[in-house]
């Protein structure tokens, strides 16, 4: 155990993450930041709409009747025996780790979420697992256009699981991605767009947005970039968690993707009460969470038509071809983002 939390709640016992979660753990950095999808803006809501769950197939039953499938879930406060006050503790579980859409069939996600094929043939790549308003609950029943299958795995990279995570400088940290291939096309979502310019720097404002443990989508900014020098990802304040493993991190600015979150801190303590309660650090506090640079696979991303059609127009100096919709991607690409296909 670190220090840090030592001081923090005075405990000897760290709560050991849930087994279907990855390895890489990652914690709260001041205030919880963490967001249902209802209570953010509607342009946070669209990226939000291209992110998607991995769940193992055991999981999401499907019944030909219904042309839906079933989620099995557990309660979150359960299963970690959660203290009263802790935040979403009546929500259920179930997802193992988060994916976000960058092409008509592709998704991104970390390369420890799917070591290799079989696992990719064991899990169902779901969308739509949101709290859509307030009062309501996550969806139990998925219907069958939003489950996909995992093709294939096109490009992976993982690098030795660090035998202490709480150092940074621990060996076996680096770049851990995954691009996969669906069983079809996904219609109904949009495909983020990337920042192929390499321009991330310290103190840029970014958010994240995927199923910290499992749960249903959750938005969290308030967080900035701390460190873009390490080789293949960078350190940030996310507040992150099991099962955030492989969500898409956005310039808040810019509203393009960045990395991909793959490990951090600690994510739970056991209070002197005998519950469990998250792991909480000052804003610039703890080791950080770590972020795979989406430079280090953005060869492998096909780009989008606006990001092809902006480069064209700006490549011939007109705009003479253009449609309205392409104008606006023209003057957003110039400005660094498109956000749309």
């Amino acid at each position: 155990m670190k220090s840090a939390l030592k001081a923090i709640f005075g405990l000897t016992v760290i709560i050991p993450i849930l087994p279907l979660l990855s390895f890489a753990e990652k914690s709260v950095y001041g205030d919880d930041n963490r967001m249902d999808f209802f209570s953010v803006p509607a342009d946070i809501q669209k990226l939000s709409d291209s992110v998607v769950s991995f769940w193992d197939t055991k999981k999401a039953v499907f019944d030909p009747l219904s042309k839906t499938f079933t989620l099995t879930t557990e309660k979150f406060g359960d299963k970690l025996n959660l203290c009263p006050e802790e935040k979403f503790r009546e929500q259920p579980i179930g997802a193992f780790c988060s994916g976000s859409l960058v092409g008509a069939d592709l998704v991104i996600t970390a390369g420890h979420c799917l070591a290799d094929q079989i696992k990719c043939d064991n899990t169902k790549l779901i969308f739509g697992y949101a709290v859509k308003k307030e009062g309501g609950q996550a969806p139990t029943r998925i219907t069958e256009k939003e489950v996909y299958n995992c093709r294939k795995i096109v490009k992976r990279f993982q690098g030795a699981e660090p035998v202490d995570i709480s150092s940074a400088s621990a060996s076996g940290l680096g770049p851990d991605y995954a691009l996969i291939q669906l069983d079809r096309k996904v219609k109904g979502h949009q495909a983020l767009t990337i920042n192929r310019k390499k321009d991330l720097k310290r103190g840029d404002s970014i958010l994240v947005i995927g199923h910290p443990v499992g749960l249903p989508l959750k938005v969290s900014g308030g967080a900035t970039v701390r460190d873009t020098a390490p080789a293949g990802y960078f350190v940030t304040d996310l507040d992150t968690f099991g099962g955030n493993s492989g969500s898409p991190v956005f310039n808040a600015k810019t509203k393009l993707v960045e990395g991909i979150l793959v490990r951090g801190d600690e994510d739970f303590m056991q209070s002197p009460a005998g519950c469990t309660t998250m792991a909480t650090y000052s804003q610039s506090g703890g080791r950080g969470e770590d972020v795979t640079k989406i430079s280090e696979l953005q060869t492998a991303i096909p780009k989008l038509t606006a990001e092809k059609k902006a480069e064209a127009v700006l490549a011939a100096g007109t705009i003479k071809a253009l449609t309205i919709g392409d104008i606006t991607a023209l003057r957003v690409f110039g400005e660094g983002a498109i956000s749309f296909q």
